[in-house]
């Protein structure tokens, strides 16, 4: 958009580094949320960020069509693996509404499944973030299995379009900064809001004293699946959306 010889020109690779930078920015935004203010200690919360970002993947995998190194429907390490079918958790992806629908249900419901048992059975400390800990070393393990279909080691490779545009243009490139940049602001609008409202006052008395909040009447646990699945889940699979297309040309 701006010519080389201007001050705030960026080349491809800074506006890719920085738009990195951005989407673990909105990342960071959920945990100090969930750590911060609402006094979970959470080392799992990357496994949340990684399924927004793989389920951008699938769809960007799929919209690579015939133009693979195999030249097939299914994606390149599949045909290597000697797949011949798609798995049915990949049917519909190569719709960009269903990826991005994907990307907020996926983590959005492993957060409250994991939310709920964990908060309702009051673990807390360092014994939930073990857990967490846990359950994204977990996932991991599974992911890194050529057989769930998820590219195992090598994870997804060779993008080359999104919603129909190269994602290796300037132009789509651009876009894609600008539009994290917003996703950013946006994502911290929302946190600022969250923090000074009565809402965060309340949720930081659980930070500070969940029993005497307990006596006044409130539910540590509602707040507690707010933070960590609701407004903070939005913001983290919001960031998978951005990371995964704004610039990366590999997911693992």
């Amino acid at each position: 958009m701006l010519p080389e010889t201007s001050t705030f020109h960026l080349s491809a690779y800074a506006m890719t580094f920085v738009g990195k930078l951005m989407c673990y920015a909105i990342g960071a935004l959920a945990l100090d949320l969930v750590r911060g203010y609402c006094g979970i200690l959470s080392l799992g919360h990357a496994l949340f960020f990684a399924l927004g970002g793989y389920a951008m993947g699938m769809y960007l995998m799929r919209a690579i069509g015939r133009e693979g190194t195999y030249q097939s429907d299914l994606p390149d390490f599949m045909v290597f693996l000697d797949w011949h079918t798609l798995p049915w958790y990949w049917e519909d992806t190569e719709h960009l509404w269903y990826a991005l629908l994907l990307v907020v249900l996926v983590p959005g419901v492993l957060a409250w499944v994991f939310g709920f048992f964990t908060f309702r059975s009051c673990v807390k400390g360092v014994y939930l973030s073990i857990i967490t800990q846990a359950m994204t070393f977990a996932a991991m393990l599974l992911f890194y299995r050529n057989e769930t279909g998820f590219g195992g080691n090598n994870g997804f490779t060779d993008f080359k379009r999104i919603a129909g545009f190269p994602i290796t243009h300037p132009g789509t490139r651009t876009a894609l900064f600008l539009i994290t940049f917003a996703v950013l602001v946006l994502a911290f609008l929302v946190a600022s809001w969250i923090v000074t409202s009565k809402l965060g006052r309340v949720v930081t008395g659980v930070r500070d004293g969940e029993t005497r909040m307990m006596f006044l009447g409130y539910s540590p646990l509602a707040y507690k699946l707010f933070i960590w699945d609701g407004v903070g889940g939005v913001v983290r699979d919001r960031g998978g959306v951005v990371c995964a297309a704004g610039g990366h040309h590999q997911s693992e």
